[in-house]
């Protein structure tokens, strides 16, 4: 795969697929069911990232008011550390920024200093931290949060 990366909106057919990515990248992955209600939320983002026709990864965000929470971000083990997951992500932070004021939180792993880095560098902060929020394994999850540029 050497295409270049596409972000489009997810659709039923990239269930699957977003599942098995799920699966490879998270101890307690989330079910189809919960992806599928997702497609229909209207407060929900639910992008997908392709290279060559081919799904390698997604990235998903709520938003309610002035706020947003990114939900889920993983990409495909064989994509990774190759701009994937930056790209979902200014997608992402690019479409709640376009409205007032919507500041964006996240919980992520304390362990996962590969997902914090790529966090801090579009500007997120760690602003707190929730003992215990993940399991399999049981972990600490760091509260981030990016407020958008003023202007």
């Amino acid at each position: 795969m050497s295409g270049a990366i596409e972000i489009r909106d997810a659709g039923p057919d990239d269930l699957l697929v977003v599942v098995a990515i799920e699966r490879a990248s998270f101890g307690d992955p989330w079910s189809q069911a919960s992806f599928r209600s997702l497609l229909r939320a209207e407060t929900t983002r639910f992008r997908v990232a392709t290279r060559d026709g081919v799904l390698i990864g997604y990235a998903i965000a709520s938003r309610i008011g002035d706020e947003a929470e990114l939900a889920n971000l993983a990409v495909d083990p064989e994509a990774r550390r190759a701009g994937v997951g930056a790209l979902l992500l200014d997608d992402l932070l690019a479409s709640t920024d376009a409205a007032p004021a919507a500041t964006v939180y996240l919980e992520v792993r304390a362990s996962n200093e590969a997902a914090q880095t790529l966090y801090r560098g579009r500007g997120f902060e760690a602003v707190g931290r929730r003992t215990g929020y993940y399991t399999r394994p049981d972990e600490d999850a760091v509260v981030m949060r990016h407020v958008p540029p003023a202007g």
